[in-house]
């Protein structure tokens, strides 16, 4: 019998090892799932009212605005085009200064189709459709209409974009 007694420690060892999952250290799975639906709501209508005020101010204070709504994490960057733009915060603080020297006024209008997918209590995928006015300071005036994602990261009780693309919508080629 001795020689036994060692198969119900054993099996109690694997069934434990069994139920355990490897850590990855990737915990946003775990985070998005104990979203309860109040929550989740709560995250996501943050987001919406977040989205709102960088609309807001980016037509009331111009391009200067954007400063404060992108993250400064040492994540975020930027994309447009399929391009990367802005690989850091510093580039994105960059252009901003030399937008907000070039033109005069912005209007950003988010759509009607502004989506928001709570992943975590602290990060949200934004998509949405956008158009813009933009004059510069000789007064010249674009339109541009197109669609944008983002990540929003909520750190210090604030809401930031720590990472986004923009694409514009280009009119079709004439056929001759």
């Amino acid at each position: 019998m001795r020689g036994h007694t060692w198969v119900l420690p054993a099996a109690a060892i694997l069934l434990i090892g069994c139920r355990m999952r490897v850590d990855t250290g990737d915990r946003s799975d775990d985070r998005a799932r104990r979203l309860t639906p109040k929550r989740r709501a709560a995250v996501e209508d943050a987001v919406r009212r977040f989205a709102a005020s960088v609309a807001h101010d980016v037509t009331q204070d111009g391009p200067a605005a954007w400063r404060k709504e992108f993250s400064d994490s040492p994540s975020f960057f930027m994309a447009s085009e399929g391009k990367l733009v802005f690989p850091n915060r510093q580039a994105a603080a960059q252009a901003i200064d030399e937008l907000a020297r070039t033109v005069k006024t912005i209007e950003l209008r988010w759509g009607d189709d502004l989506r928001v997918d709570a992943l975590t209590e602290d990060l949200a995928q934004v998509a949405c459709s956008w158009h813009e006015v933009r004059a510069d300071i000789e007064g010249h005036r674009v339109e541009e209409s197109g669609f944008f994602t983002g990540l929003a990261e909520q750190r210090k009780g604030q809401w930031r974009f720590r990472n986004a693309h923009w694409s514009v919508v280009v009119p079709p080629t004439k056929v001759p």
